[in-house]
């Protein structure tokens, strides 16, 4: 979907601000606010994911036991230091 004019004036004015204040080039306000953006998106999904887990009871147990597995192979031969 375009934008219009008056949403790319803002957009604009929004970048020049990020610019001054954090004194990045517009490439590097850019760059981080579309790592930042794609990083919240994985953990949003992440999120929808582990709803989704929780809510299968037979899926969550077997997750629970697995978790506990992983628990005693951690500590397999290791000093409590």
């Amino acid at each position: 979907e375009a934008l219009d004019v008056a949403e790319l004036e803002l957009l604009r004015d929004l970048l020049r601000e990020l610019m001054t204040k954090t004194g990045a080039s517009a490439g590097e306000v850019l760059h981080k606010a579309i790592e930042d953006y794609r990083r919240n998106c994985f953990l949003e999904e992440a999120n929808r994911a582990f709803a989704a887990l929780r809510k299968n009871p037979k899926a969550w147990k077997a997750e629970i036991q697995e978790r506990k597995a992983w628990d005693a192979a951690l500590t397999d031969g290791l000093d409590n230091k």
